[in-house]
């Protein structure tokens, strides 16, 4: 939806919703003005969104004449799950549609144990988590998961993911929404009124340190590090997923000098081979330190042991060289470092290579930032992914026709 008034055939409640979410319209005389509907319109279409508990009326100063009524949406009337999956372990939280965190769980969580035991064991927290929030189960509006791999969006599926063994294509979206009801004792038709979204983890990161710090920026990267390597990236306000959401999937690129490098996916020569937080760990492993994740390097980063700190600089070197074309291409605002090696010396790293071999145009206006989310970005970008696809327009709208019939 453009700037431009709308048609009155447009400016469905769901619209209306969508202008008052992104504060472009809080009265209902701003809401005739940019959709032209009349005011009896606008007040029936409030109606429904009022009926449904959505919005939040609060009354503003005064500017001589009578005080402004003004109309939000109220983030407390649902709340979210959101699920993180890493490699060895998940976070999980409940949160309101504003992205605030009600309740968080933390837990060792092995991905390559395969999809049932994962999923099953992530419907165990379903409970604990919703009691620790303080919210019935009814308050449930959808639940979100991120996951290290690359996922259809349109199927919620993830399709060939080079460090989840055993979760090609497998239905997790029914899988969980089933958990879930079990869990809960819920009837199905009230767990299908409960969506579940998959996404990657890097997008989400993306969605949600977009929202949260850079709204203005309308090309945005974020890499993420850590026992693979991914990106996200957000045009607009919108991320770009590509055809079958393998878009950002940059751990897989070539290194022609590297060509010895075994790779997860079965290749050589991949940059997650030799500049991952997996590959960190595999070399200071064999220098004698006890590593064999990501998380075991961000240790010793915080450590400052001397062999962490040059081995990530190193690598944020290699990474730098990829991202010379990713910036060239897309000429981000923000390139946002993030994941388990996302601090100074892998930070330092990048910015020599990519300050160095872009061109000065391409980087003239670019920030090179770290994570301000930090380990929340994936919960936060999970939640944000299911308020998006709740409050659309077009998903505002079909929920209202469901709770009126």
């Amino acid at each position: 939806m453009g700037d431009s008034m709308m048609t009155s055939s447009q400016a469905s409640a769901g619209e209306l919703l969508h202008l008052i979410r992104s504060g472009r319209a809080n009265t209902r005389a701003d809401l005739q003005q940019a959709t032209g509907l009349s005011r009896s319109t606008v007040g029936q279409r409030l109606d429904l969104l009022n009926r449904a508990g959505w919005l939040r009326h609060s009354t503003g100063a005064s500017t001589g004449g009578r005080p402004s009524h003004r109309i939000v949406f109220d983030p407390g009337h649902a709340s979210v799950i959101a699920f993180d999956l890493e490699t060895r372990h998940a976070r999980a939280a409940v949160l309101d549609l504003a992205g605030n965190i009600l309740a968080e769980h933390t837990g060792p969580m092995d991905v390559g144990a395969g999809p049932d035991r994962v999923l099953q064991g992530l419907a165990d927290w379903f409970p604990d988590l919703i009691a620790a929030a303080g919210v019935p189960a009814s308050h449930v509006a959808g639940i979100g998961l991120s996951v290290p791999g690359p996922v259809d969006w349109e199927s919620g599926r993830v399709i060939e993911p080079p460090i989840m063994p055993g979760w090609d294509r497998y239905p997790i979206r029914e899988r969980l929404q089933e958990a879930y009801a079990s869990r809960l004792d819920l009837d199905p038709a009230a767990a299908e009124a409960v969506p579940v979204l998959v996404d990657n983890d890097a997008n989400l990161m993306a969605l949600a340190e977009h929202q949260a710090n850079h709204r203005d920026c309308a090309s945005f990267v974020l890499l993420k590090v850590s026992t693979g390597i991914g990106a996200g990236v957000v045009i607009g306000d919108r991320l770009y997923r590509g055809i079958d959401g393998g878009a950002g999937d940059i751990g897989h690129i070539r290194l022609h000098d590297r060509s010895d490098a075994l790779c997860m996916c079965g290749s050589h020569g991949c940059l997650a081979a030799v500049a991952s937080g997996r590959a960190i760990a595999r070399e200071l492993a064999a220098l004698g330190q006890d590593t064999a994740s990501g998380r075991d390097v961000r240790r010793l980063l915080n450590e400052g042991h001397p062999d962490a700190v040059r081995l990530a600089r190193e690598a944020g070197r290699r990474v730098g060289e990829v991202l010379v074309t990713v910036v060239t291409l897309l000429n981000p605002g923000v390139l946002m470092i993030a994941g388990e090696l996302a601090g100074v010396p892998f930070l330092t790293g990048v910015r020599e290579l990519v300050y160095q071999r872009a061109m000065p145009r391409a980087t003239a206006n670019l920030q090179v930032v770290t994570s301000r989310l930090g380990d929340h970005a994936g919960l936060v970008g999970a939640a944000a992914m299911v308020v998006e696809h709740l409050y659309s327009p077009a998903g505002a709208d079909a929920r209202l026709e469901r709770l009126a019939s």
